[in-house]
């Protein structure tokens, strides 16, 4: 199935299939957006020592310069890194551009309600950073993400092959979390998949999901039977309602997505072909294209490869398409 007739825009390059070299930059990290979700970001990577430089930027200077500063008041307690507060233009250099900037969700809004909104943000934003920073890989947070990452994309002139968005990575680790809780076992020894716009279409990969090697639909231990139809609908429906509860309880998620963002982050600037569900433009990923959507990626600082030998059932593919036909509309509908 091919979408592209409907948000490809002309003059777009088809995405490449074979990664390019990766660039030569000094792996400093960029922030665009100085809100909870920007400063978690800044917090998990510094935590971890991903980079020897981040740079807050946001159109509230008053507010990130106070982040930046409360960041830097803890640098004897961690990796050795200089956190300081910038333009756009000081992109200039840094290897990942982290975007978060845009409105926020509300409770009872879903992810798409915001796609006019932060679309019209990126249509000035995104050529700024492309002057800015042209090498520079991006990393889109900011939500709708599959429709951002496709506008970033298109904003850039389609000539950066280096632009991801955070798509499924933390409802993956969502769903992993909750087998493993539900089966009593280590999340770490847990293998599941959510693919998909990272919203109300995203999907599982029942069909190939695993515990320590073992088909999770033959999983069972001394305690229990394996996970019962009515259970992995209820795991499911709470992958897709926590951020609404969340936001719903504290008025934004930021903890986990923090989290999340900095192990894509850390599987860029380690270069270590992780597999990750990141939202990428496919070409003919089991026959879509001219979409982004979350699929497994194998990531580093090329950028993501869709595998395309990722196995589907029936059933599976015919909800990722959906799911596709539903972000590409979004899209169009905000006018891509």
């Amino acid at each position: 199935m091919s979408i592209t007739h409907d948000i490809r825009p002309s003059g777009l390059e088809e995405p490449q299939s074979v990664l390019p070299p990766a660039p030569q930059l000094r792996g400093d990290v960029a922030i665009i957006g100085a809100g909870s979700v920007g400063t978690t970001i800044a917090y998990s990577i510094m935590l971890q020592g991903l980079s020897s430089q981040i740079t807050l930027i946001d159109t509230n200077c008053k507010k990130c310069d106070a982040e930046v500063k409360d960041l830097n008041h803890g640098l004897r307690f961690v990796p050795s890194v200089h956190v300081r507060m910038g333009a756009i233009e000081d992109c200039a250099g840094a290897e990942i551009v982290i975007i978060t900037a845009g409105a926020k969700q509300k409770p009872g809004q879903s992810r798409l309600d915001l796609a006019h909104t932060n679309i019209e943000i990126f249509r000035q934003m995104i050529p700024a950073i492309a002057k800015a920073a042209p090498e520079a890989m991006l990393l889109i947070v900011s939500n709708p993400v599959d429709v951002l990452t496709y506008a970033a994309t298109q904003f850039h002139g389609g000539k950066n092959p280096y632009i991801i968005g955070s798509g499924t990575v933390l409802d993956t680790s969502r769903f992993v979390s909750l087998i493993a809780e539900r089966l009593g076992v280590n999340v770490r020894n847990v293998h599941a998949l959510i693919v998909g716009e990272h919203g109300e279409s995203e999907l599982p990969l029942w069909s190939s999901a695993h515990v320590g090697n073992i088909p999770i639909d033959r999983f069972e231990t001394a305690d229990r039977g394996p996970l019962t139809p009515t259970e992995r609908e209820e795991i499911v429906n709470s992958v897709r309602d926590a951020a609404a509860e969340i936001i719903a309880a504290k008025g934004a998620t930021n903890w986990a997505i923090g989290l999340a963002t900095a192990r894509i982050v850390e599987a860029i600037t380690r270069d270590e072909h992780a597999v990750l569900t990141v939202s990428h433009c496919l070409n003919n990923f089991h026959g879509i294209s001219g979409v982004c959507l979350s699929v497994p990626c194998l990531v580093s600082r090329r950028g993501a490869m869709p595998l395309h030998s990722v196995a589907l059932s029936d059933e599976e593919h015919r909800k990722l398409i959906q799911s596709a036909e539903i972000v590409a509309q979004a899209g169009h509908a905000a006018g891509l």
